[in-house]
């Protein structure tokens, strides 16, 4: 049987860390918008399906997008996609919730800090995506 070089495991791995600090926040970022979705998806889903399973499916979207991120199949062009996709999610909550800081509250008046993190991450992701792409 014969060995493989370093070079030959290289490129038939699965797996391609990101190569600077700027991608690793990045990928914190999608990680931590995606996890914040899933878990607001199980809370919406007690009052309005169609709203919670949307969270769920956007949650899953950007936890499949940071697999595909740290895959050999990620391209440049990606973090086009990556920053308009989270751009389109901080647009869709703002046309739901309203524009303003009151977007941030829940209907009892208390401040949603997933919200707040989950816009916080979008955000970081979209100007980080954008950033990768011109490197």
């Amino acid at each position: 049987m014969a060995t493989q070089s370093t070079a030959a495991q290289r490129e038939e791995s699965l797996v391609s860390l990101p190569t600077s600090p700027v991608g690793y926040v990045a990928l914190l970022a999608a990680v931590i918008t995606g996890v914040a979705h899933l878990l607001l998806g199980v809370q919406v889903l007690g009052f309005s399906q169609t709203m919670g399973v949307l969270f769920l499916l956007n949650g899953l979207g950007f936890l499949g997008g940071s697999l595909l991120y740290v895959s050999r199949y990620w391209r440049p062009e990606l973090y086009l996609v990556a920053a308009g996709y989270a751009v389109v999610t901080i647009l869709a909550f703002f046309a739901v919730q309203g524009v303003g800081p009151g977007a941030f509250y829940t209907r009892a008046g208390d401040l949603n800090p997933l919200a707040v993190v989950s816009k916080a991450a979008e955000l970081v992701l979209a100007v980080l995506a954008v950033y990768l792409y011109q490197e």
